[in-house]
């Protein structure tokens, strides 16, 4: 029987003989799964796990502790090819944007953020986005596609290897590209393996954060699968100024969101980051202030103000920096724990709500 892992929509990869499937696209089950049907042992997914993941096997011939016939078998019906990487940028503040190109030509954009003693980087998790965030320039391409599990850890794997050994990349942010909740099955398999301690990428899970614009049902779902850290794109304190923003909104609309977060906090026991874009004249009043503090006041979080990035074609603009300060100002007034946040690498549009890539 010839397995047959999920692909990006939950359709079949057909394994032909001219295109193997990249083994990073199967969890750690779904590997043993194709040792059993394979007459061989389950044991031996663990190993191969481990060749990948953390010795970086660049091919199966690599994997000295496993007998020549399985390698054999590995190579006939896998390959291990690793994300190309087709652009660098560097920003005046050391940021880095890297491209990769995809299996069908598509691009994807990954920021890689150095701090103090250690790196954060951004991926992503769909080509394009379908959310339709009127500030986000990555909505504009719509949704081309979601990203494959290999397609989410190759980010990360790539990254890795571009981290010098005494400031290594430990901080993972689900914030690129795409919305990750509308791509759960394969962004929760990803962090499977980028989370597993002893064959993965062992990243810890409070070290990993995701971003969403508010797919409710997801989020519910999010809380029972995994111990990740959860941040709400929420930059509206009232649904009208919302539904203009984030269409999602009339979907999911504030109430029936915050129910979410709430929730979310209490099976975590840990507080939520609500990220607020402050755009000039749209919601960045003290009263909009005074309003968001109000409706966040019974949930345990913190919320992270974004001055606005702008972009070509972009309706909106930044505030200046006295409504910026002052809206910072207006939330400590109330007790409720807010940093502005600067963005990185706007000079080469890395910035948040500027990944584009296309073909």
């Amino acid at each position: 029987m010839t397995f047959q892992p999920p692909g990006a929509h939950g359709e079949t990869f057909p394994v032909h003989q001219t295109k193997r499937t990249d083994i990073t696209e199967l969890s750690r089950n779904q590997l043993a799964a194709w040792f059993e049907e394979n007459g061989m042992r389950a044991f031996r997914a663990d190993q191969v796990m481990r060749w990948i993941y953390n010795r970086r096997a660049a091919s199966f011939d690599d994997m000295t502790n496993i007998n020549k016939g399985v390698r054999e078998q590995l190579a006939r019906h896998f390959s291990i090819r690793p994300l190309a990487i087709v652009d660098d940028r560097r920003a005046a503040d050391g940021t880095r944007k890297l491209a990769f190109a995809l299996e069908d030509d598509n691009r994807i954009e990954t920021v890689l953020i150095g701090e103090k003693d250690h790196y954060t980087l951004c991926i992503s998790t769909q080509a394009g986005c379908a959310m339709g965030c009127t500030f986000c320039m990555t909505a504009k391409n719509g949704l081309i596609r979601n990203l494959t599990p290999g397609e989410i850890i190759g980010q990360v794997m790539a990254a890795q290897e571009m981290c010098p050994e005494d400031r290594p990349l430990t901080n993972i942010v689900l914030m690129g590209m795409g919305e990750p909740l509308a791509n759960y099955e394969n962004v929760m398999q990803a962090i499977g393996i980028i989370t597993d301690a002893e064959n993965g990428l062992k990243f810890a899970s409070r070290r990993i954060t995701l971003s969403t614009a508010g797919i409710v049902p997801k989020i519910d779902l999010m809380g029972k699968d995994s111990k990740i850290r959860l941040a709400v794109s929420l930059n509206a304190p009232d649904n009208d100024t919302r539904n203009t923003l984030m269409p999602v909104n009339r979907t999911y609309p504030l109430e029936v969101l915050l129910d979410a977060c709430k929730a979310y906090a209490r099976v975590h026991r840990d507080r939520i980051t609500f990220e607020y874009i402050l755009i000039k004249g749209v919601n960045d009043s003290v009263g909009h202030a005074k309003q968001l503090a109000k409706l966040l006041a019974p949930i345990r979080g913190k919320v992270n103000l974004i001055p606005y990035n702008p972009h070509e074609g972009s309706p909106y603009s930044r505030p200046e920096l006295s409504a910026i300060e002052a809206f910072h100002s207006a939330l400590i007034e109330k007790h409720y724990t807010a940093m502005i946040r600067w963005s990185k690498g706007d000079d080469i549009s890395a910035a948040c709500g500027q990944l584009a890539a296309r073909k």
